[in-house]
């Protein structure tokens, strides 16, 4: 697996977990607080994360299927772009987990 896989996840792993904090943020301003101009925030940021959502799925699905993970662990991951803040504690998890396969695959540097 190369690690463009990795980082392609990685970086969708981010937008998505900023997008729902954003959009978890708009929704307070929006109901709890009864700010204007929340309703159009909210709307912006929920259409931006349902979009991006998607694509954070297919780069995650690719990732699980290059790092062949049982189907729990895929699921794991693939939820969490739903719940605020879980992103970016999964991604951490996935990401300390491959770059030590990603160490011990690479071989050692040769000598001159």
């Amino acid at each position: 697996m190369k690690r463009s896989v990795l980082t392609r996840y990685r970086v969708m792993a981010y937008i998505t977990g900023v997008l729902l904090v954003l959009l978890c943020l708009g929704m307070v301003a929006k109901y709890g607080l009864d700010m204007s101009g929340a309703a159009d925030l909210t709307r912006v940021v929920a259409i931006a994360h349902g979009w991006l959502y998607v694509l954070y799925l297919v780069f995650a699905f690719d990732l699980g299927a290059k790092a062949k993970w049982p189907v729990g662990k895929q699921l794991w991951v693939l939820l969490a772009g739903t719940v605020p803040t879980a992103a970016f504690f999964v991604e951490r998890a996935i990401s300390k987990e491959l770059e030590a396969t990603f160490a011990t695959a690479e071989p050692a540097p040769a000598k001159a």
